[in-house]
């Protein structure tokens, strides 16, 4: 059953990745939402690099944070990861759901970082 899971959200990543591709100029928000955090990573597929990521993790955004498993925490998220975005001179980004369908804390993180300034 797990494998099962696993392999349609599998099916889901490619087929998003293949539309999806992040630039320098543009690069791409991938969002990884486990059962207990939720995390956010800005790549540059043309250089292979890591731009910027928060999660549920980071300090700032643990601090204020009663769980991390809800929507608030989401939101917290999304609004880290523009406010890392807009201070690296990053305005515009792709999203990347990653295999993970559109609605709960996915759709909160990203319309949360819309909120905080961050173009999709």
């Amino acid at each position: 059953m797990a494998s099962e899971r696993v392999e349609k959200r599998a099916a889901r990543q490619t087929r998003v990745r293949r539309k999806v591709r992040g630039s320098d100029q543009v690069p791409r928000l991938s969002i990884y939402r486990s059962l207990h955090h939720i995390y956010a990573q800005v790549i540059s597929d043309d250089s292979g690099r890591t731009l910027a990521a928060a999660s549920t993790l980071t300090a700032d955004v643990r601090g204020g944070l009663k769980t991390a498993r809800d929507l608030n925490a989401a939101r917290a998220v999304g609004k880290s990861i523009a406010a890392r975005c807009l201070d690296k001179g990053i305005g515009q980004v792709v999203f990347d759901r990653n295999g993970f369908l559109y609605h709960g804390r996915v759709k909160a993180l990203a319309e949360a970082a819309r909120e905080a300034g961050l173009k999709f």
